[in-house]
Formats: C-alpha cells, structure tokens, sequence
C-alpha cells in the first residue's frame, strides 16, 4: 500500500487535520526486529488496530468502485464479486469478460504499487455446466478453489439440481489440529475436567465456523482426531502402555461433542409461517 496514495484515499471523506495527521504518524511507525529499528515507505503496520481498516479503505478505491463501473460498462455477461479484506472471488457468465477483467486488473493494481498473487490468482472453469462441458472436451473433473478457509467444487445433489459443495480447506484442519495437540501437550498434567472444558470450547468455536451444509464429514474427521490426540496424551500421563477406549469413550464423548450443522441454507433457515 502506498503511503501517498491512502492518505488520498483518507482524506476523499476525512477533513479533520488531527486525524489525519495521526495516521501518518500510523503508517510511518516503522518495524522493530531484534532491536533495530526501520522506517516503512509502504504498506501498514503488521498487527497495528489500524491496518484491516485502512486497508479495506485503500480496496474501496482501487477495486470496489472501479470493479462495480467495469461490470456495468464492460462486460457484456453476469459479473457475480465477493471480497473479504483481500481475498475475493469473482465469477463470468462469459470467458471473454473473465480473461479482458484479468488482465485490466492487473494494470488497475499496478497503478496503485500492488500485485496479484501468482499462486493464487488463477482462472478456472466453474458452475452449473463446467462438468458437462469439459466432459464433452475429454478434460477432467472441474477445479476447485479456496476461498476463506473453504474448499469450493462443483457438486450435484441426489435428486439432480447442481450445488457448490464447500468442504474445509485442508491446510487450515491440519494448522488447527497441529496447534491442539501442542496445547495438549503443554496441559498434559491438567487435570482432566479443566482439559475437557477448554478443548470443548475449542471444538464448539471450530465448528461455529465450518458447520455449514455437505461439511459434516470433515468435522467428524476433525472430531475423531481430536480424540485420538487427546487420548494419547491421557495414555502418555498414566504411564500406561495400553489404555481401551471403552474406558476413556466417555470421558472424549462428554467434551468433544459430535458436529451438527450449525449453518443451514437460507430456505431453512430463514423458513418461517405465519400463524392462522
């Protein structure tokens, strides 16, 4: 992020001069590593209040108002955009549009001193018809992508209709998992009760988040890995070389609960009747 270019953006809706200055006393704060100090001539503070904020103002400018003109002056088809911070998504009723957006994007960006990431900007063929027509092609199965901390792929439901199914994204289980069993670890001599009640909490967040429709499976695959890490660590205190499940079942049933869907589709959710 450009320094000048967001004290622009700022100052577009800010008129107070106090606010602004401290600000840039904000984005000149510089980086402390190992006690050397170093000024910053672009982007923001790492971990600073300020930095989601200032940067969604900076995406407001150079992608979502340029972005909602483009899809009503240039494009010839659907455009459908989804942004969170600096992640999004974008989809095209047309692949001309999706290949003329790429490439006007990378120049809009450009200009404003940002870049795409190479490994994850991509294009793919995705939707309704995707599968048919690379069936028709001899390619494969659809590309899936990752989209905040989800898996997206084409699907199909039992009775026909076509649906995106989003699984848990693989990296983020696996980051997740990886820092239970060191907390577990670190608590191995806690005793059992206060263990239970914190990694419930854990769990119970994790699924608040991932309970969505056609993810139940990966949640049971992340409950039953949370029970085998916990039960090992339970084995490892009592110094036991064997301990049965049927002995620790119900301690691991009574803390780590089984997933249910907490995130239902909005035909569901929002279902509702008036009274006679």
């Amino acid at each position: 992020m450009s320094h000048e270019w967001t004290m622009k953006f700022v100052e577009h809706r800010v008129a107070d001069r106090r606010i602004l200055r401290l600000i840039q006393k904000w984005l000149k704060a510089g980086v402390s590593e190992d006690g050397q100090w170093s000024e910053t001539k672009v982007g923001t503070p790492q971990g600073a209040v300020a930095s989601p904020l200032l940067a969604n103002i900076y995406l407001h400018y150079v992608f979502d108002l340029w972005v909602e003109a483009w899809r009503k002056k240039v494009a010839t088809g659907t455009v459908v955009v989804v942004r969170y911070a600096d992640d999004l998504v974008l989809g095209f009723e047309n692949r001309a549009d999706a290949d003329r957006f790429l490439a006007e994007f990378r120049e809009r960006v450009a200009k404003f001193g940002l870049e795409l990431h190479a490994d994850k900007t991509r294009l793919i063929e995705f939707g309704r018809y995707a599968a048919r027509n690379r069936q028709r092609r001899g390619e494969g199965k659809p590309e899936t992508f990752t989209f905040l901390g989800f898996t997206h792929f084409c699907g199909q439901l039992t009775t026909g209709p076509f649906i995106v199914w989003r699984i848990t994204a693989k990296k983020r289980m696996v980051a997740k998992l990886k820092a239970i069993k060191a907390e577990l670890r670190f608590r191995k001599h806690h005793r059992t009760i206060e263990v239970g009640a914190w990694l419930r909490k854990v769990v119970l967040g994790y699924y608040q988040y991932h309970a969505v429709p056609g993810n139940t499976g990966q949640l049971r695959v992340f409950m039953c890995r949370v029970r085998w890490l916990w039960r090992g660590v339970l084995i490892r205190r009592s110094q036991r070389a064997k301990v049965k499940w049927d002995r620790l079942n119900p301690i691991l049933e009574r803390w780590i609960p089984v997933p249910r869907v907490l995130h239902p589709y909005p035909d569901s959710r929002f279902a509702a009747t008036h009274p006679r």
